[in-house]
């Protein structure tokens, strides 16, 4: 029997790994660490130094080299935090324990999977999608996971596609699914969410072509939640969701808000993981429990809300739409929690309606 656990600790720069190092040296047993999800800072470069930061760590105390900490613990890195966003670490733990749970009690459950390497080709296509699907399926058997709709979130990281991945399909007489950049990144988180949502039964595989993704907004899923980045070149994909029996304190819960202002679908989600709300915003009592919040921001998907056009799209600052998308539902869904520590992450490619945020909740249990 496993144990689920997180535990949460800030950074002072994409390359600080001192708390996460005081963790492992005084909280948790590094080889039970299987998943770490970040908001750190800057471009891709910083996010990158802040997977590689990690891995050295790890690799000292496992006893690895750095490029197997790679392969072995998916390091899911959000770069750009935009407005309040606060950079920090979360660690998820599984350890071996006697101990047994309610069997009448879910409690979180966490699962961890990868893709096989995929070639540049097939990065936003069909064949990544059924791979994403396969890998959600073993992250699910990896958690202990047998009903769907248990799941809560399918956090993924994608390969994003780079000038030399183009050239190198080039090289092998093959094309990629767009020649824009970041069209191409968007069509592979797009995929990673369309596969996660075939694994939980969202969607039927049969009515999806290679036209679907990134060509039909109105086909998702409400917990696959990806995003591209240049350091991956599989798709790591982590299962969050609960299970009868299984020990600890921690439960998850999602909810969608189908707007940027949609507080209720906010609340819906505290409120799954038996969080209390009064006055719009947690509890005392219920903020001491809150353990984590993970955003996917899709206000930049959409020209207007409520029927009043935004220009996150069409102002000068349009480049960092996504930043601003962030910035906005971060600061909402922060009210609402008392705090900073949310995780927001855009690009939201069928992962919920257009204009909508996915919101994953994990809390102590009552």
């Amino acid at each position: 029997m496993y144990q689920t656990n997180l535990h949460t600790v800030a950074m002072s720069g994409p390359g600080d790994v001192s708390q996460v190092a005081a963790l492992l040296e005084s909280q948790i047993a590094p080889k039970d660490v299987v998943a770490v999800i970040a908001q750190t800072e800057g471009d891709g470069f910083a996010r990158g130094y802040a997977s590689l930061a990690l891995q050295g760590l790890f690799s000292r105390h496992l006893g690895i080299e750095p490029h197997e900490v790679f392969e072995r613990v998916p390091m899911l890195m959000i770069g750009g935090t935009a407005g309040l966003m606060y950079p920090h670490f979360t660690l998820f733990s599984r350890a071996k324990t006697a101990a047994q749970g309610n069997a009448k009690l879910k409690r979180l459950a966490i699962g961890v999977a990868s893709t096989r390497r995929l070639l540049p080709e097939e990065y936003g296509t069909l064949v990544e999608l059924d791979a994403v699907t396969q890998a959600t399926a073993q992250a699910m058997t990896d958690a202990g996971i047998l009903d769907s709709a248990d799941v809560h979130s399918v956090q993924m990281k994608t390969p994003s596609m780079t000038p030399a991945r183009v050239e190198d399909a080039k090289s092998r007489g093959k094309q990629v699914c767009n020649a824009n950049l970041m069209t191409a990144s968007g069509m592979t988180r797009g995929a990673a969410a369309l596969g996660a949502a075939v694994a939980l039964g969202e969607i039927d595989r049969k009515r999806l072509t290679e036209h679907t993704i990134g060509g039909d907004a109105s086909v998702y899923s409400t917990v696959g939640c990806a995003s591209a980045g240049a350091e991956q070149h599989s798709v790591r994909v982590i299962v969050l969701g609960n299970v009868a029996g299984v020990p600890g304190n921690l439960v998850a819960a999602h909810g969608m808000m189908k707007h940027q202002l949609d507080l209720a679908g906010a609340y819906d989600a505290f409120r799954g993981a038996g969080l209390e709300i009064a006055d719009g915003r947690l509890t005392a009592g219920s903020r001491k429990r809150l353990r984590a919040v993970f955003v996917k921001a899709g206000g930049d998907a959409v020209p207007a809300i409520d029927g009043r056009r935004h220009t996150m799209r069409s102002d000068f600052l349009s480049a960092f739409s996504g930043h601003q998308a962030k910035a906005v539902v971060h600061g909402i869904v922060s009210c609402i929690a008392g705090s900073t520590q949310v995780l927001s992450n855009a690009g939201p490619e069928h992962q919920g309606a257009p204009g909508s945020n996915q919101i994953c909740i994990v809390a102590e249990a009552a």
